[in-house]
Parts: C-alpha cells; structure tokens; sequence
C-alpha cells in the first residue's frame, strides 16, 4: 500500500515536468500542428538533452504499471481484474506512442537530408498511427475507462468529492478520445483538444490526491 501511494505522487509529477519542460525546449504538443520538416529541424537542434527529456517521459508511462497493478490489488470483487488490465493496457500504449521520440525521430531527423520528401511522409505516417492512434485516442480511451472503473470501485469507502472528481477527470479522457475521429481526422477537433489537455492536468492532480489519501489510510 504505502509503494503505491508513493508511485501516486511521483510518478505524476515527474509526467507533469516533462511535460512542462517538453514545452519549453521542444513546443510541446504545439509543434505537432507544424510540418514534418519543421518538427525534425526543431527536434535535431535539440540534441541528446532532448532526446533523453522524451525517453524520460516515455519511462514516466512504463511507470504507471506499477501503479495499475498496486490499486487493482487494493479493488475487492470483479472490478480489480478490469482495472488491472485497463491501466496496464493504458501505460502500455502510451509507452509505445512515445517512445517513437527518443529511438525513431533521432534517427529520421539525421537521414532527412537524404531525400527530405520519403523522410518527411515517414514521420507523418508514424506520426499518426503511434502518435495519434495509439498513444492518443486508445491512450485517452483506456485511461479514461480506468479512472472511471477505479472511481466505481472507490464508492462506499473514499470521500464523495474524490470520486466525483474520477468520474468527471475520467469522462474528460474519454471525450478526448474524439479529437481525430470521422470528419476531425486531418486537423484534429479543438474542443476535444482542449478538454484533454485539461483533464490530463486533472488526472495528475487526482492522483497524487489519490496517493496521499492511500498514505494517509495506511
């Protein structure tokens, strides 16, 4: 119990740093809007301190197995099977979406000066399939559905607010998943955009509460 209470804490807020100071080095998620050619430029003369800030970030999710693994083993009854495999399946995706950063791009970023065009339709095709389908939407799907069935399983012991707050952060990801779906394909829907961008700043914040009730409780 205490292990996951801590992992509670840290791991969201080494997530939010990176994510912070992904922002500052690299423009990050705004620079995703850029063309392909202006992400590689940007990500080259970022150099390896860049590229260990993505592997970093990348590790931030492979850490939240753990983490999915402790609370579904503090869930009695059915639900902790299914959060189980939910927030691993959630940590997994995202690991994969973002590990495209520290060993795919470097490599794209180097040899684009070889034929720029083949290089630049490469990235845009990982782009989308690692970066949006699998790191995003099923990332916000499976993330969202865990921290609602959490919430569930939360209900005659964890303070009313704190649960509210799950359904309402966990709701947040799953509309989120909607940002590049049917006619929001090419450019991607602003709104859904906007509300997982907050809900992931909420998610971290209800976590780390979720972690110091946890410790509080041991």
């Amino acid at each position: 119990m205490t292990a996951t209470g801590v992992l509670l804490i840290v791991v969201p807020v080494l997530f939010t740093l990176c994510y912070a100071l992904l922002g500052t080095a690299f423009s990050y998620p705004a620079i995703l809007r850029q063309p392909a050619a202006a992400v590689l430029d940007r990500f080259a003369a970022g150099g390896t301190p860049l590229v260990l800030l993505w592997w970093a970030f990348a590790m931030c999710a492979v850490a939240f197995i753990p983490i999915a693994i402790g609370v579904a083993a503090l869930i009695p009854g059915s639900l902790a099977a299914a959060s189980s495999v939910l927030g691993v399946l959630a940590a997994l995706v995202q690991a994969l979406g973002l590990l495209r950063w520290p060993f795919l791009v470097p490599f794209l970023a180097r040899e684009r000066h070889r034929a720029p065009e083949v290089v630049d339709l490469v990235f845009d095709a990982t782009n989308r399939y690692l970066g949006v389908a699998i790191g995003e939407h099923l990332g916000y799907l499976l993330t969202g559905s865990w921290t609602i069935v959490v919430s569930i399983a939360m209900v005659p012991s964890a303070p009313i607010a704190f649960v509210v707050a799950g359904f309402v952060v966990g709701a947040s990801l799953l509309f989120g998943a909607l940002e590049f779906v049917g006619p929001r394909e090419r450019d991607g829907w602003h709104l859904a955009g906007t509300v997982v961008a907050v809900g992931y700043t909420a998610w971290a914040l209800w976590l780390v509460v979720g972690g110091v009730l946890l410790l509080l409780a041991g």
